[in-house]
């Protein structure tokens, strides 16, 4: 399996970059950074949509409850970040552990409790899966650690309650 997880990085790594598309993700991983995207998203949402604006406002604060959440997960695993000798990674990052990705839970777990407060956001999983797939891309996270992170996020989204 950490063949396999080492081979689809350095796919990632190799296939579809030029100075313009890395420029692109590295904004793309900024916004994610945080969730802040999804808090952003998640007050928008509150501000025009007031029927449901406490539903809304709970998806957006489930983006730093999930980042929260994945730094424990982070120091129980305590998988390193990769290294892959002449490709090094095209981002930062707060911590040097690995495992899950937090921009994938994040984004997944805020992607789901959304669909759930209105199917109408559906787009936001491409979102999320953008987001999700930038991180191999800039070398930052395994792609296990990102299917892992997805899988929790959507897991997530699911139990998280819209009302309080």
């Amino acid at each position: 399996m950490e063949k396999l997880d080492l081979r689809m990085l350095r796919w990632f790594r190799t296939r579809g970059h030029s100075p313009g598309l890395e420029e692109a993700a590295k904004a793309l991983g900024k916004a994610g950074n945080n969730a802040a995207v999804w808090v952003v998203l998640g007050v928008v949402l509150a501000l025009i949509d007031p029927a449901r604006r406490e539903a809304w406002l709970i998806c957006a604060a489930l983006g730093p409850i999930a980042i929260v959440l994945n730094y424990g997960i982070k120091l129980l695993v305590r998988r390193p970040r990769p290294v892959l000798e002449g490709l090094p990674p095209l981002g930062g990052a707060p911590s040097s552990l690995s495992f899950p990705s937090a921009h994938a839970l994040s984004s997944f777990a805020v992607a789901t409790a959304m669909f759930r407060v209105d199917p109408a956001t559906a787009a936001a999983f491409v979102v999320a899966l953008l987001l999700a797939l930038d991180r191999p891309y800039l070398g930052m996270h395994y792609p296990s650690d990102v299917l892992a992170g997805a899988l929790l996020g959507i897991v997530l989204g699911l139990v998280m309650p819209l009302s309080l």
